[in-house]
């Protein structure tokens, strides 16, 4: 199948209506703990994600807080979500750097958020777009897998598949639609076995069967 202009527009538009109601998995009150969460998503489930953040912003819910906690401590709140050494090391380094220069609040500047540790594209991505309502396409595993198989955007990289996202869909749906390819990911596109019976986009798919 040639996946043209018009079927990679068909395929927006059935994602768009299929998961139009979906919402970030992640739970979080303001910038600061969605900053937090992201970084400990990284190869960690949302549910554990949320279960471990729970518990510890009932005890540090600012980034002084965490720093008065320590490393040690940081390390026994979040060790059940995975990589938990180099996230705690991270958080903690990302915490002075908040509290130094922009007085404990996450700043809303893309390129100062890459500048923290444990941010790369897809957490600043996701912070932009989320806590700050700017458009933004976070590139994760889910949406890497499903913008090529269905050759919406071709890529061997996060960026390469970003770059090809923001120019086949409109601006003004790319925080939306970064959710929508997610939540088909997780749902129907899965890694090892997509569930191309029960797909939506099947007929509009080139890897359906494959």
């Amino acid at each position: 199948m040639r996946v043209t202009n018009k079927i990679k527009a068909e395929q927006i538009a059935i994602l768009g209506q299929v998961y139009k109601d979906t919402k970030p998995a992640l739970r979080f009150g303001n910038p600061f703990e969605l900053l937090v969460a992201v970084i400990l998503s990284a190869q960690c489930t949302d549910v554990r994600v949320n279960i471990t953040t729970e518990r510890l912003f009932a005890k540090a819910p600012t980034p002084q807080a965490i720093i008065d906690m320590g490393l040690e401590a940081l390390e026994v709140e979040i060790k059940d979500c995975g990589l938990f050494r180099n996230k705690a090391k991270n958080i903690m380094a990302t915490c002075r750097i908040l509290v130094s220069e922009y007085q404990g609040q996450v700043p809303e500047d893309f390129e100062a958020l890459l500048k923290l540790p444990g941010v790369g594209r897809k957490t600043a991505n996701v912070v932009s777009s989320i806590a700050f309502n700017r458009p933004a396409i976070a590139v994760d595993t889910h949406v890497f897998r499903v913008a090529n198989r269905l050759k919406l955007a071709v890529g061997e990289t996060p960026l390469e598949v970003e770059k090809g996202l923001m120019k086949v869909i409109p601006r003004e749906l790319w925080s939306q639609a970064h959710h929508w390819l997610i939540w088909h990911g997780r749902r129907v596109c899965k890694a090892r076995k997509p569930l191309c019976d029960q797909c939506p986009l099947v007929e509009v798919c080139p890897s359906a069967g494959l």
